[in-house]
């Protein structure tokens, strides 16, 4: 029981900062500006499902992904560190690099934002798609890979409701409180980070040693 809610609590928090919600919110609301109501929350919906699926598609086919380029776990989760330790540092100085704003790109109303950019990379990066997969990998039962689906499930539907009321939260957090808890949630992305790295550098160096 202690390992399965040690694995939740890490699946939920590792996900859901890699995915980061508030950092997509200012992104959806200035790619649909020139949306109807309507119109922004189809574009809502198509994003978080298209995220969904690839997150799931991901973590599901990451073991014939390994075993067709050989490559081990251990190094992705090696790389997945190192993504993660520049993610979070990012988080904890507020920077927002994923998120561009209308003034960047010309805004084409034709455009289906929806899948992207907003679908991936925006909700699914390269980080989050790490996650789903390194979490799969070691989920040690079915238990631990179905409460990895419902905790994916679970963060989608936050990410759906964020979108959908996402001009009032911001007005409520405005710009402090959103650099405040990006600042958490890059800390914390900093931590579990470390500790990708290090799990997958121990089985590396020792099958070094051994080959030595």
């Amino acid at each position: 029981m202690n390992n399965l809610l040690e694995f939740v609590v890490l699946a939920f928090t590792s996900l859901f900062t890699m995915i980061n919600p508030l950092g997509v919110i200012p992104v959806y609301i200035s790619l649909t500006s020139k949306l109807t109501p309507k119109e922004a929350k189809k574009v809502a919906y198509k994003a978080v499902l298209t995220g969904f699926l690839i997150l799931v598609l991901f973590a599901v086919t990451g073991n014939f992904i390994f075993d067709f380029f050989a490559i081990s776990i251990h190094s992705l989760k090696v790389v997945g560190g190192i993504i993660f330790f520049i993610a979070g540092y990012d988080m904890l100085q507020a920077r927002l690099n994923r998120t561009k704003s209308s003034e960047d790109d010309s805004f084409d109303e034709t455009k289906d934002v929806a899948i992207s950019p907003l679908g991936i990379p925006l909700i699914t990066g390269p980080g989050a798609i790490t996650v789903s997969i390194v979490l799969y990998n070691d989920a040690v039962d079915i238990s631990q890979k179905l409460v990895l689906f419902i905790v994916i499930i679970l963060i989608m539907t936050i990410m759906l409701a964020g979108l959908l009321t996402g001009r009032r939260v911001m007005r409520f957090l405005g710009e402090t409180g959103n650099k405040v808890l990006m600042r958490i949630m890059g800390l914390i992305v900093m931590v579990i980070a470390v500790e990708f790295m290090f799990s997958g550098l121990t089985p590396l160096v020792r099958k070094m040693l051994i080959l030595e």
